[in-house]
């Protein structure tokens, strides 16, 4: 950029958390402080938003110089809130990320449910019974499965998608696989892995962070939606087979991310390639 004729007029970055500690950052700031840039850097997270979300995202604003922003008492900050984001106007900025679960309960209660995200709307109590009974009528020929009811989020990523790829060495689901719902979670897996998966219900408040690897192995990819019982389950001595566990969908993800609700991926797209 110092070498550029006529350097931008506002520069936008994001990068993971441990960016701003890095020597990449150090050099970037250093770059923008001699070519006349003033930032505001921020950690947020979408559960500052009332999303049910747990991404936090390092991000920089910058403009060149005559610009300014709006608030300058906060340029050249690292600012975290671990409050809801611009709740209200007490909202208290910190210069560093001391604690990441201060106010936790906080943020969590400001969050609208998952169930919100979802293309399936049952009742959580009838969920699971929903989905055997569909199962059944699909095992007769009575059913197909773009006859299931979603939302209008709904799209026909589940006819499209190859089961045989949804899983890998580590997460291969053999003989347990489901033939109309690739999501589900196979016994297999939870017998294996059972102990480190995220489990949250349709009513939790939060959900960790999908990797690129969701899909393929269930160990610190993302979280698993349970389909039956309810959040209270967790307090009680229930096989994790009996919660119906399954994997979020391709559209379930992207309205965490809060992807427009037209947004589709085309169908030749698989289910690997859509995380």
């Amino acid at each position: 950029m110092p070498h550029m004729k006529q350097s931008p007029l506002m520069l936008f970055v994001e990068n993971v958390v441990g960016f701003e500690t890095s020597n990449t950052h150090k050099h970037m700031m250093e770059v923008l402080a001699t070519i006349g840039f003033v930032t505001q850097e921020y950690i947020l997270s979408p559960l500052q938003f009332g999303i049910p979300y747990s991404r936090p995202r390092y991000f920089c604003l910058a403009k060149r110089e005559p610009l300014s922003f709006r608030n300058p008492s906060v340029n050249n900050l690292m600012l975290w809130t671990p409050s809801p984001f611009m709740i209200s106007k007490d909202t208290k900025l910190t210069n560093r990320l001391d604690d990441n679960d201060v106010n936790q309960e906080e943020l969590e209660t400001s969050c609208e449910p998952i169930i919100k995200f979802l293309e399936m709307q049952c009742s959580i109590g009838t969920q699971q019974e929903y989905m055997r009974d569909t199962a059944a009528s699909m095992m007769d020929g009575k059913c197909d499965i773009d006859q299931i009811s979603t939302t209008s989020t709904s799209s026909k990523h589940l006819q499209d998608i190859d089961i045989d790829n949804a899983f890998e060495e580590d997460g291969d689901c053999g003989a347990d696989k489901n033939a109309w719902d690739p999501f589900f979670v196979p016994p297999s897996l939870i017998d294996r892995w059972g102990n480190a998966m995220d489990i949250v219900f349709p009513e939790s408040k939060r959900c960790c962070c999908f990797t690129k690897s969701y899909y393929r192995y269930v160990k610190g990819t993302g979280s698993l939606l349970a389909t039956s019982g309810d959040i209270n389950s967790r307090l009680q001595p229930l096989s994790l087979k009996e919660l119906g566990l399954r994997f979020f969908t391709p559209r379930e993800v992207a309205n965490l991310h809060s992807f427009p609700l037209d947004f589709h991926f085309p169908s030749h797209v698989s289910l690997r390639q859509r995380k």
